[in-house]
């Protein structure tokens, strides 16, 4: 019996990501681009995993769209919901965990999987930056950092500088204030990532938390967040180098279930 190979695209507000299966279980590629829906970002991820893959549009059987700007990308054969892909997704890079916390650009959600990775039930919050990755490069900028600085600058810490506005514009103000005190920097982005723990460790705790806990998005790619939310929620979480390829990979995860029944 032939390969099959699926391809997920995961369409979000600030990257596109694009993975490759065969067979439902072998990643052969996958592509990042930091550009979202609406730019070149998801042709050009697309480009990325196929040439990396050294695979033709052609050569892949099914190619489901997930995330924010699922709608949009043109060629798919399935547009999925991009909770019950990172569900999909989650289960695949972690079989125990039950819940999942996922952090992207734009939004930040909470999900409940059964044991089959199937999605039970989810909060979301889209109606506010704070939380969210956006919040995080707010205040990298203020800080005059790049949000990629923030994580090491967070384990160099010797203190915690609070913040306790939960709205991102006061939460600016308010770094800029402590900036203008000369407060140590490092200090101040632990206070900042403990903020963003207590907003989604809140979230969490609404959904209500069973673990095992897994983490996705991109801004599961920050150890200075997960740490804060281990501590917040007093449990360990784990976190899967594919992490911020959830998306994309239980996209490719439900291509290949479809392509397994109809062949």
């Amino acid at each position: 019996m032939a390969d099959l190979l699926t391809l997920g695209m995961d369409v979000g507000s600030t990257t596109s990501k694009c993975l490759i299966l065969r067979n439902g279980e072998e990643v052969l590629a996958s592509a990042l681009v930091p550009a979202g829906t609406g730019t070149s970002g998801p042709s050009r991820a697309l480009e990325e995993a196929l040439a990396s893959a050294g695979l033709a549009r052609e050569d892949v059987a099914v190619l489901t769209a997930t995330g924010y700007g699922r709608s949009t990308f043109p060629g798919a054969d399935y547009v999925v919901s991009e909770l019950s892909c990172h569900a999909l997704g989650a289960h695949a890079l972690c079989e125990e965990a039950r819940t999942v916390i996922d952090i992207g650009g734009q939004d930040a959600k909470a999900l409940r999987i059964g044991p089959d990775g199937k999605l039970e039930s989810f909060l979301m919050n889209d109606k506010c930056a704070a939380g969210t990755g956006r919040f995080l490069e707010v205040m990298a900028r203020v800080l005059e950092k790049d949000v990629s600085d923030l994580a090491e600058m967070d384990e160099q810490a010797e203190g915690i500088v609070p913040i306790s506005s939960t709205c991102t514009v006061f939460a600016e103000s308010e770094v800029i204030s402590q900036l203008a005190k000369g407060v140590d920097l490092c200090s101040l982005v632990k206070g900042i990532h403990a903020s963003v723990a207590v907003r989604t460790a809140a979230l969490a705790r609404r959904l209500g938390v069973v673990p095992p806990i897994a983490m996705t998005g991109g801004v599961a790619r920050n150890a200075g967040v997960v740490h804060a939310l281990e501590s917040e929620l007093g449990t360990s979480i784990r976190v899967s180098p594919l992490a911020q390829m959830a998306g994309a990979l239980g996209a490719a995860i439900y291509g290949y279930r479809k392509g397994s029944e109809s062949a």
